[in-house]
């Protein structure tokens, strides 16, 4: 083994392609006739042993954590598959590769150190500013364009006012969590030229009739065990996010490994529609938890 290491350092990128491609490769294969049988699956564990001993790098580790989740209870949905399947794309991306991801590493680092006094200055916001112009590389990659737009229209004055500061610190302050080994659960997104919270603020929820769909994991309940609870309150549950849906559940349980995929392609979905003009309410499981609290 040991002589190939040097070659393994060398192609180390076109090792990560080919792991994803077929990762990708499988998922399409054993789903192409639309039924999956237990000895399919197993090709899913055997990838996953296959490179389990890189489950801790990435972009393993944001890959390992959906597929297990996917295949654990030996069932792959057709919603699971388009999951994993949407992050294969992603970390495919050239912009999810190498110097990307380290810098986006960085970004998150450098938010949640200038936040960690508690206080935010007009030369902190210059020096991010000049550091984000420097790696517009990133531009389109969470979190870069929500905080540009925000550094833009706070400066454009000149000054912090106490309003300002508020919404910064709130931007800033999910960041903290990286620095605790933890995963930012509700990240704002920028939606045309605003700044927003991508999760409600203290929603206002119904359950009777409504439609709910749950993405990520829960920290209290399984998936199923919170679809149950929901149908207990008279609501009902889908699998996928669509026109139809009142209320998409942000699971609070993060994974401290992922890079910058804070959020999945249902909540992608979910902003899209949003922007669409549907109302769909973005929801994080806590805010549901304490709707259920207060029946």
């Amino acid at each position: 083994m040991l002589e190939h290491a040097p070659y393994r350092r060398y192609a180390g990128k076109a090792e990560i392609e080919k792991a994803i491609n077929s990762l990708k490769g499988l998922i399409e294969g054993i789903a192409i006739d639309r039924l999956i049988n237990a000895h399919e699956l197993q090709f899913l564990h055997m990838w996953l042993d296959e490179h389990r001993r890189y489950s801790s790098k990435h972009p393993f580790n944001e890959l390992f954590p959906v597929v297990e989740s996917a295949i654990t209870d030996g069932v792959l949905t057709n919603e699971e598959q388009a999951d994993i399947l949407w992050l294969c794309d992603q970390l495919l991306s050239e912009r999810y590769f190498d110097s990307v991801t380290t810098d986006m590493q960085r970004l998150h680092a450098m938010i949640a150190g200038i936040a960690s006094d508690g206080q935010i200055s007009v030369e902190e916001l210059r020096g991010l500013s000049k550091w984000l112009q420097k790696h517009e590389h990133l531009r389109r990659c969470w979190p870069y364009d929500e905080i540009d737009t925000l550094i833009t229209s706070v400066l454009a004055d000149k000054l912090i006012d106490p309003e300002e500061h508020a919404l910064l610190m709130q931007f800033f302050g999910e960041f903290i969590a990286i620095l605790d080994n933890r995963t930012v659960t509700m990240p704002p997104v920028a939606e045309g030229s605003t700044l927003t919270g991508l999760c409600a603020v203290c929603p206002d929820i119904s359950f009777q009739g409504s439609v709910f769909c749950l993405t990520g994991a829960s920290h209290r309940y399984s998936r199923k065990q919170l679809y149950s609870l929901i149908q207990e309150l008279g609501g009902k549950t889908a699998n996928g996010v669509s026109k139809k849906v009142q209320y998409l559940i942000v699971g609070a349980e993060g994974n401290p490994c992922w890079a910058f995929a804070c959020y999945g392609r249902k909540v992608e979905q979910a902003v899209k529609l949003r922007k669409e003009g549907h109302t769909i309410l973005i929801v994080h499981e806590n805010d549901l938890h304490d709707a259920i609290a207060d029946l």
